[in-house]
């Protein structure tokens, strides 16, 4: 996830990265210039072809064209923050279930230090299994769905406690109900990453912003002549990075710029279990 400071707007403006849709459309860009460049110089300088200007025709396709586009990148960002929010209450729940075994369970005890190594892994396992990867553990199969391997683990040493009588029933119902709320978070997840937009209203939408900008210079060209080419191109570059941003952040569980630092969330919980496990 790129790193910024929102209030520095005026050196974003001129600032790329790998990731910038300039980047990735500028071929594109280029093909749609030269492509307007062709249509103008043939109406202009050699056929005079006289196309029929319809501006009106494109304005109202331009506006549905851009209410479909909010609504994706609406649809898209939810995703995103939906996947924020449960990452959130998987710090909450991790901390919440340490503290409360650092309560219950004795230091010394040989399943404590254990439980909170589980509970301290848990999001790296979880981020590793929501890339498609397995993490490289010695105590964890690659064979398994790795987070509820874990889940496991963590569920046999507690109802081994209840059963050493270490802790009561009560006390073994308020670390499952917190416990719960891993499979929750770990469901939701999947949830997310295995269901993408519906690809008939994806290509659609492609459909539509490559018609749209190529006929758009047989209705403006009349009144922008050769700018016509500079407006084509610019109009390409603001629907295509709608489409490419919405695309990026539809799973916000990868790799790319603008996707989810599962990474540095689960290292920061982890510390957070370490320090409530020995440090309190």
């Amino acid at each position: 996830m790129v790193q910024y400071n929102p209030k520095e707007w005026f050196g974003l403006i001129f600032k790329f990265h790998k990731s910038d849709t300039f980047r990735q459309l500028f071929w594109v860009m280029v093909c749609v210039a030269l492509y307007s460049l062709l249509l103008a110089y043939l109406e202009i300088e050699i056929l005079s072809l006289n196309f029929k200007s319809t501006p009106a025709l494109h304005s109202i396709l331009g506006f549905v064209l851009s209410i479909l586009l909010v609504f994706r990148t609406n649809t898209a960002y939810d995703r995103w923050w939906e996947g924020r929010r449960h990452w959130g209450a998987l710090t909450n729940h991790s901390r919440s279930i340490a503290i409360k075994i650092k309560n219950m369970v004795p230091n010394q005890h040989f399943h404590y230090s254990e439980i909170m190594e589980w509970i301290a892994i848990y999001p790296k396992v979880l981020a590793t299994h929501l890339r498609n990867k397995k993490l490289d553990h010695k105590h964890i199969p690659n064979t398994v769905h790795q987070p509820n391997f874990v889940y496991f683990k963590i569920s046999a040493s507690l109802n081994f406690l209840k059963t050493e009588g270490v802790i009561n029933d009560l006390q073994l119902l308020q670390l499952n109900t917190e416990l719960m709320a891993y499979t929750d978070v770990c469901g939701a997840c999947e949830r997310i990453k295995n269901t993408p937009i519906p690809f008939s209203y994806s290509m659609f939408l492609k459909k539509f912003i490559f018609i749209y900008i190529i006929t758009m210079p047989y209705g403006f060209i009349k009144e922008f002549e050769y700018g016509i080419v500079l407006v084509v191109t610019f109009v390409l570059y603001v629907l295509g990075s709608l489409e490419l941003v919405a695309e990026e952040i539809e799973n916000p569980f990868g790799t790319d710029a603008n996707d989810l630092n599962l990474d540095e969330m689960a290292h920061n919980i982890q510390l957070n279990v370490n320090e409530i496990a020995y440090t309190f």
